[in-house]
């Protein structure tokens, strides 16, 4: 059986096989449980900007299973807290940088600039 779940999916959208399956993982695996949550709470201190929420996430998250995030995140401490509060995003130039490796990625290495060029403008 396959989950159709992503870490936004909440609980009440599984079936009821997903629902049994998710309670029998997490019966046997309470580390799990607690690396979900701690992910959870991350992605809720990003999405509501409370700066002040980190160290607390920091510290609780220090021991768990993802305490290699952890310490990337410790690593880069005053980019992270920037990320978290501050209104820019570099999001759309990150989607344009993909889309355009994507592009050159299908002419399989032929993409000198003027090739790349002309196929970007004829999509235009």
């Amino acid at each position: 059986m396959t989950l159709k779940r992503d870490h936004l999916t909440k609980a009440e959208t599984l079936t009821k096989a997903e629902t049994l399956t998710v309670a029998a993982i997490e019966e046997r695996a309470p580390a799990l449980v607690e690396a979900r949550t701690l992910i959870d709470r991350f992605h809720s201190i990003v999405r509501r900007k409370a700066d002040a929420d980190l160290d607390e996430w920091l510290r609780d998250a220090a021991p768990s299973l993802i305490a290699s995030f952890v310490r990337g995140i410790t690593k880069d401490l005053d980019t992270i807290r920037a990320a978290v509060t501050e209104p820019w995003s570099n999001g759309q130039t990150e989607g344009h940088v993909n889309r355009l490796k994507l592009i050159k990625r299908q002419m399989y290495g032929r993409a000198k600039l003027d090739l790349l060029e002309a196929r970007l403008l004829s999509a235009l």
